[in-house]
């Protein structure tokens, strides 16, 4: 791996059951066990529906900016023998465009920015589609 594909947050505990994410540019994140802040799997769904939210936005924004533009995202925590998990995850858009030029551009393309953001780009529901092998380990060990 090049120093160019290292993606990494660093988790610290703030208190009981109270963490905060910090990545390389400074950003921070809170979370936690869920009292009013998100939970690690709300984070995850967060994460899954930002990362095509963002690949959607670009592709259609440069034609027109949206009247409405949210992303739900849903999924079913199991427990079973697998281990506790998600499961029949579910990324659903909701875009509008004013009329306006480019607004009709913008309402083509939209399908094919969700499909090919899910199929190709988005790397959170690509690896977590594909499968990826994690690693937890203590350090110095």
């Amino acid at each position: 791996m090049t120093d160019d594909s290292l993606r990494s947050v660093t988790v610290k505990r703030t208190s009981t059951g109270h963490f905060t994410a910090t990545n390389a540019r400074g950003g921070t994140i809170g979370f936690g066990t869920g009292s009013e802040e998100f939970t690690p799997v709300e984070l995850l769904l967060a994460a899954l529906g930002g990362c095509s939210a963002v690949d959607v936005d670009l592709a259609t924004s440069r034609h027109a900016e949206p009247s409405t533009f949210s992303v739900e995202v849903t999924g079913n925590k199991v427990s079973d023998e697998l281990g506790n998990r998600m499961t029949d995850l579910a990324v659903t858009f909701t875009v509008t465009f004013p009329d306006g030029e480019g607004a009709e551009r913008a309402r083509t393309i939209l399908p094919r920015a969700i499909k090919t953001s899910h199929d190709r780009l988005c790397t959170v529901s690509r690896t977590i589609e594909t499968g990826t092998p994690v690693t937890a380990a203590l350090e110095g060990e």
